[in-house]
């Protein structure tokens, strides 16, 4: 089943007043309300008339409807629209739009109104209707809009205070680092100069040590030198013993023969 939609424009055509169109659109064929506020026209383009001009424009007859809709729902920038007499009191509605480049042009005929004020009641009551849900629809989006300022109000407090808070934790942050920091420089101070004065009191004791073990090495070397003068002496006297020892037993030997 075709779902029906409406729309209201207030159009200005080329060298004529204002008027306001009506449009009932379905998936096949459409119907126009049009009243200047004195008269009022109709147009009833059938299924049969929708697919004939779809036809000739090589359109699928949704796109032409869209399309008519398109126009005559909202006025077009650039398009020329026109509302001329057409004889026997009926009018010629027309618009024109582009396609590829080339300029093209709609009519269709309206017919005088069956009960002009009927049909300009229903486009009245049409546009009252649509301006009491607008200005529903504009009380919904200002409480909206209200309640969403006031939640951005309270967020915005809420990171300021947040943003209080970091500020002051960072700084009490800071503040505790810098004195621990400070402390551990103070003690590094403090070790370095005990390490110094350490290495100057420690400088002269180490070179009498140096000095005592110096006299030390040379008393050693002529001991060794006099040790190593004496062995000789000491050899020769055990060798000269040995001899002398020796030969009395040779001898001893030789007699017993």
């Amino acid at each position: 089943m075709d779902k029906t939609r409406h729309t209201c424009l207030k159009l200005e055509p080329q060298h004529t007043d204002p008027i306001f169109v009506k449009g009932s659109w379905f998936n096949s064929f459409f119907h126009l309300s049009i009243t200047d506020g004195l008269q009022s026209w109709v147009c009833q383009a059938s299924q049969e008339e929708v697919r004939d001009r779809a036809a000739q424009w090589d359109q699928p007859v949704t796109d032409y409807v869209q399309l008519a809709e398109r126009y005559l729902g909202f006025q077009q920038p650039g398009s020329v629209y026109r509302f001329t007499d057409a004889g026997d009191s009926h009018k010629r509605l027309s618009w024109t739009f582009e396609k590829e480049g080339t300029k093209l042009e709609w009519r269709w005929k309206c017919q005088p109104a069956p009960n002009s004020k009927e049909t300009t009641a229903g486009i009245l009551d049409f546009l009252m209707d649509a301006n009491i849900r607008l200005s529903e629809e504009v009380v919904r989006k200002t409480q909206s809009f209200e309640m969403l300022k006031v939640e951005a109000e309270k967020c915005i407090a809420q990171s300021e205070i947040i943003n209080n808070e970091k500020v002051d934790f960072e700084s009490e942050i800071y503040a505790k680092f810098l004195g621990v920091l400070n402390s551990k420089k103070a003690k590094l101070r403090e070790l370095r100069d005990q390490i110094s004065n350490k290495k100057a009191a420690g400088k002269l004791p180490e070179e009498e040590e140096e000095g005592s073990t110096d006299k030390t090495e040379s008393f050693d070397d002529g001991s060794d030198d006099e040790k190593s003068e004496d062995e000789p002496a000491e050899n020769v006297s055990g060798t000269s013993k040995n001899i002398l020892v020796s030969r009395p037993r040779g001898r001893k030997r030789i007699a017993r023969i």
